[in-house]
């Protein structure tokens, strides 16, 4: 990575709330563990069955989730800008449900290794617990997108609330 790209990286990061309660010094400390990874459209960034073993972080693009049903590929949910994806995965060690596919020309992410996050841990835990934290609100929110689109269905095959 070179300075411009730490530079805009930090200030981008600086505004994301995976960074919010970190300093720029932190930020940077970050930047160092991390890498910044480029996709074109329809590159598969991470395949179904793969153990997780990275992190990523959306900077630019959008990225698709594809559940393989008898070889067919369903869309099942998006990743945008300042989204993490990945961490159930990484976090459990078991393999990934779904597909990772970038939906944009110039998909970046970035990219946190198993062994990036091990040295995190030990070398800066307050960092690391922050990214934790934020791995844990991702999972919430995905949960909670289940759980919406869950009860909307119920509602819609037991006929109520519809016209």
């Amino acid at each position: 990575m070179n300075g411009s790209d730490k530079i805009e990286l930090t200030q981008f990061l600086n505004q994301q709330y995976l960074c919010e309660s970190l300093t720029v010094k932190e930020v940077n400390t970050l930047l160092d563990y991390i890498e910044l990874v480029s996709f074109k459209k329809k590159d598969i960034i991470a395949e179904a069955g793969e153990v997780g073993q990275a992190l990523y972080f959306v900077v630019r693009g959008e990225v698709a989730l594809f559940y393989d049903e008898g070889g067919e590929e369903i869309e099942v949910g998006r990743m945008k800008e300042g989204e993490l994806m990945g961490e159930m995965s990484f976090f459990d060690k078991k393999p990934r449900l779904v597909r990772l596919r970038a939906m944009s020309a110039d998909t970046q992410l970035l990219k946190l290794t198993r062994v990036k996050y091990e040295r995190l841990r030990v070398e800066h835990p307050y960092i690391a617990v922050n990214l934790l934290e934020h791995a844990i609100i991702s999972l919430d929110h995905l949960i909670r997108r289940v759980s919406t689109d869950v009860a909307t269905l119920g509602k819609y095959i037991r006929g109520k609330g519809y016209a």
